[in-house]
């Protein structure tokens, strides 16, 4: 005899909840997908931060996500909004001369899209208010959460209205409600959770390069553009309405600097970021964004488990805020409800057929299964994230970089059975683990290391013979000695 179905709370309706929202619909689950803030549609809505977050970079990891929900409608529809970007577009000046060199992102032309967050999470509340088994509530604030009799306490908070207090009841609560958690928060009050928060020495601001007076891009849409300046970084991605959406990412003291007068702010973007004022951005528009625009941190976060027994779990930032260095916030926080309703499926959760509290158990057993894998990969691209800051704020001028990458590339191209391919590749345009990521690179990184190590010492040992056989000949002894430091710059660099 058939038993009731499962009850799944949502907490957070972001474009992570939302999808969580539509997993748990699919297998019939009765859905309820609450919200701090009014409806997200409404432009009236003001984001957490009151300001637009930082433009989407939708890769493989968070479009497969989706394509587990089986809405292929709602997927064309966000991806045909979305800007293809094939690379990084590297901006600087020499000699007083503008330059701007393309940097592909794949040697196979696969690109990421940029995306607007909004229009991708329009798409997908459109297609939650479409599917019967799921209520938005909008308004909501998770104020308390008893996980051992699964349940949870909800202020209802709508303007000009008195403010009042609901009990709702679950089978299981999805906490997808962002990097300042109270899902996470009440969880902890249960599990022995270790955490780890941690703010990096950076601000980012927001600004806009605004379309052409004919309305089209001022720069190429279709790449990821930088103004590398070594101890912070100016970049631009493409919108839909062929403006720039545009972050300054600097150390709170440069921004105490800017901040100081007018003129130390076009000083800097003139020394640092070329090209960016007058020609894309008037003076009088930066001045007014910067001083506008809130200065905002950027938090770090790791945590272990993601889950509590069988009632309660973790997905998105509420499990692992990421650095937007590597473009994954989103596709990881996609990736983990793909990850997880995968092992709920295989421990046989929406099994209708077994007992409640069957499920319950089966449930338990999945949730721990997701946080022992899920755990080791969100710590992973935390860590990737982070070290990719540094690439692109500076790595991606360096000779090394670029040699290690047309080597590796070159390999991917003209010899794919060796399973050689780039970091970038690996994060981007795969579904690799990223854990496992981390090892295949460090591997490459040792092979490559080894492989121009013996290069370089079979050169420099021709090198030394034809010295000491025709010494009137050859250039001075300095070049060895220069030669072998370059040696271990490359060792150094493959390694890292």
């Amino acid at each position: 005899m058939a038993q009731s179905k499962q009850k799944v709370v949502i907490v957070g309706a972001g474009p992570v909840g939302s999808l969580a929202a539509l997993y748990a619909a699919a297998r019939g689950d009765d859905v309820e997908l609450y919200e701090l803030r009014g409806d997200l549609r409404d432009p009236a809505t003001i984001p957490l931060n009151f300001t637009k977050s930082i433009n989407l970079a939708l890769s493989e990891r968070g479009i497969t996500a989706m394509r587990h929900s089986n809405r292929e409608k709602m997927i064309q529809k966000i991806l045909a909004e979305a800007i293809p970007m094939h690379g990084r577009m590297i901006h600087g000046r020499d000699n007083g001369n503008f330059w701007e060199a393309a940097q592909p992102y794949d040697v196979h032309g696969r690109y990421i899209n940029a995306a607007d967050r909004g229009t991708l999470n329009n798409a997908l509340l459109d297609e939650l208010e479409q599917t019967s088994n799921v209520k938005l509530i909008f308004n909501h604030k998770l104020v308390g959460a008893d996980f051992r009799a699964n349940k949870a306490w909800f202020e209802r908070r709508v303007p000009g209205e008195a403010t009042s207090e609901v009990e709702v009841t679950f089978d299981y609560l999805i906490g997808a409600d962002g990097a300042h958690s109270a899902s996470r928060y009440h969880m902890m009050k249960f599990a022995r959770v270790d955490y780890q928060q941690e703010y990096i020495d950076a601000l980012w601001c927001e600004f806009r390069i605004p379309p052409t007076d004919d309305g089209d891009f001022r720069i190429s849409p279709n790449h990821l553009h930088i103004w590398p300046g070594k101890e912070f970084m100016f970049i631009a991605l493409p919108s839909p309405d062929k403006s720039f959406t545009c972050t300054l990412f600097a150390p709170a003291s440069h921004y105490e600097h800017l901040k100081s007068s007018p003129q130390k702010l076009f000083e800097s973007f003139n020394t640092h970021f070329p090209g960016v004022c007058p020609d894309l951005i008037t003076p009088d528009a930066l001045q007014e964004q910067f001083e506008t625009n809130p200065h905002l941190p950027l938090i770090s976060i790791k945590c272990k488990p993601h889950h509590f027994g069988s009632g309660a779990v973790i997905v998105g930032d509420a499990a692992h805020a990421v650095l937007p260095f590597y473009g994954q916030g989103l596709n990881a926080g996609l990736e983990d409800v793909r990850v997880l309703f995968e092992f709920l499926d295989k421990h046989g959760v929406s099994d209708l057929s077994a007992s409640l509290e069957s499920r319950a158990l089966s449930r338990q057993a999945a949730f721990q299964a997701y946080t022992d894998q899920r755990t080791a990969d969100t710590h992973a691209i935390n860590d990737l994230s982070k070290q990719n800051y540094v690439e692109m704020r500076w790595g991606v001028r360096l000779p090394l970089y670029k040699l290690r990458k047309q080597i590796e590339e070159t390999l991917d191209c003209y010899l794919p059975s060796l399973g050689w391919q780039t970091q970038y590749a690996r994060v981007s345009f795969s579904n690799q683990r990223y854990s496992e990521v981390i090892k295949a690179v460090r591997r490459q990184g040792t092979l490559l290391g080894f492989g121009l190590l013996s290069a370089a010492v079979s050169s420099i040992a021709v090198m030394g013979i034809l010295l000491l056989k025709y010494p009137n000949r050859i250039v001075p002894l300095t070049l060895l000695q220069t030669s072998m430091q370059r040696i271990g710059d490359i060792w150094r660099n493959c390694l890292r």
